[in-house]
């Protein structure tokens, strides 16, 4: 298990669709162990796809919980060639990525979504999410297909911000 570098645009690699995997293999589940020590290393991070690591395979990571303003604990999931079934509904929030560590944008997304996927023993799973979490599993999708969150904004203009970075001041032991 290793912390993997990721890739940042404009890298090629973040834009090229990526494969379905066939067999889960002991090679795909060290990547995925990878991925995950990676996806952990990364403070607030909630998801991150197989093809921000330089793997064009169709692989993802989800765990809302990682954020502070999540009510749901879903823990960790792994999902291995997913695919939206279903999509519903619509709401623009902020995102930001890994990959594009500077930037965030205003992103309008559906707000209820069904996945068919595998999960990392093999077994087929379908489920529904919604706001957030829907959010992010479609944000990682995306990569999958060599979308970034800018593809999808309105207006690079407006909807575009450079991400803010605070610094908190020990004022205590300033005096």
């Amino acid at each position: 298990m290793a912390v993997r570098p990721v890739l940042i645009y404009p890298d090629p690699r973040l834009k090229a669709p990526s494969s379905k995997v066939g067999e889960i293999d002991t090679d795909i589940n060290q990547f995925i162990d990878d991925l995950i020590d990676t996806m952990y290393d990364a403070p607030g991070c909630v998801g991150l796809a197989a093809p921000q690591l330089g793997m064009p395979k169709r692989i993802i990571l989800v765990d809302i919980s990682r954020n502070p303003k999540c009510d749901q604990s879903l823990g960790l999931q792994v999902l291995i060639n997913p695919e939206i079934v279903r999509q519903e509904g619509q709401s623009t929030a902020r995102e930001g990525c890994l990959s594009l560590p500077h930037l965030t944008a205003n992103v309008a997304r559906a707000t209820s979504i069904s996945v068919r996927a595998l999960l990392r023993q093999g077994e087929k799973i379908i489920f529904d999410a919604f706001d957030f979490h829907a959010r992010v599993l479609l944000h990682e999708i995306d990569h999958l297909d060599g979308i970034l969150f800018l593809d999808r904004v309105a207006s690079l203009k407006t909807d575009v911000f450079r991400r803010k970075r605070y610094q908190v001041s020990n004022k205590a032991t300033d005096n």
